[in-house]
């Protein structure tokens, strides 16, 4: 079997909008790094850029099920001695409305230099508003 190489002037990039209000955290994020990626066409190669780009609006209003929003952490270090810091899903969601979002589609994505570029293809906003409205975005459903 052949290894595929895709030309950048071949590739065909759409916009995406995907409307995170009451979606579960977890399925947006899925649904939002396959776009990104390209799992969707038929030229997806996984050492080439060749997704789409993914609006995510009302990142704020996304939830998660069961008791996650008291137990699901989200952990960080300072780099000093004593300096981990641990917050729930309620005080970040309320502190940083999109980081949910945001490290859940950079976790689903690779780790490296194609990950690192991929994810500047998700555009994340916290409420229905975005700058987008001249790429006339297809809206997409969960």
């Amino acid at each position: 079997m052949k290894t595929i190489f895709v030309k950048p002037r071949e590739v065909v990039r759409k916009w995406y909008l995907i409307d995170a209000d009451g979606k579960v955290l977890g399925k947006v994020a899925a649904k939002a790094a396959e776009l990104i990626r390209g799992k969707h066409k038929p030229l997806f190669t996984p050492h080439q850029e060749v997704g789409d780009y993914v609006i995510v609006i009302n990142a704020a209003k996304v939830v998660v099920t069961g008791r996650k929003s008291h137990q699901k952490e989200y952990i960080r270090h300072s780099g000093y001695p004593g300096g981990l810091t641990s917050e729930s899903f309620e005080k970040v969601i309320k502190r940083k409305p999109v980081f949910p979002v945001e490290h859940a589609i950079r976790g689903m994505l690779p780790k490296g230099r194609l990950g690192r570029k991929l994810y500047t293809n998700a555009k994340v906003y916290a409420d229905g508003r975005h700058p987008h409205g001249a790429q006339q975005p297809e809206k997409i459903e969960i």
